[in-house]
């Protein structure tokens, strides 16, 4: 039997505390790199509302997240089902949530402790690189774990 970090993942659920700022990040990062062959998708533990920074990063690298509708993990439960190899929590509140699903779902759990960009202050400026630096982390995982 292979380790869970060598086998192909086919699918894969990024999930953060509201489905604004990492978990959307980090699926459109996956499907930028890996959506030709990787299934992925996002939610949060809870619903919030899009992120303007978190769009500007991500425009900034020629990724567009202006179509994304945050959406919780019971709503995508509802519309699509939870048939994922993997879910990646991404915060401590994602991952309680992730573990939860884990009885009734058989899908790996990897937490991925990131950082929320959304507490730091300063000038627009400082916010943004709060913001990039969860950006570039996101890149930096999802490129060595999902790459086959």
């Amino acid at each position: 039997m292979q380790p869970v970090n060598s086998r192909k993942v086919q699918s894969v659920l990024f999930i953060c505390a509201m489905n604004a700022v990492r978990s959307p990040m980090a699926e459109a990062l996956a499907k930028h790199f890996f959506g030709k062959s990787v299934y992925v998708q996002s939610a949060g533990a809870r619903k919030g509302e899009p992120d303007g920074f978190a769009l500007a990063v991500l425009e900034e690298i020629g990724i567009d997240l202006s179509r994304h509708k945050p959406k919780s993990v019971d709503e995508l439960a509802e519309w699509e089902g939870l048939n994922f190899d993997l879910i990646i929590s991404l915060s401590p509140e994602a991952h309680h949530r992730a573990l939860e699903l884990t009885r009734t779902v058989a899908a790996d759990v990897e937490y991925w402790p990131t950082v929320d960009p959304t507490i730091f202050q300063g000038s627009r400026e400082q916010k943004l690189d709060a913001y990039r630096e969860v950006r570039d982390s996101l890149v930096r995982r999802i490129k060595q774990r999902l790459q086959s």
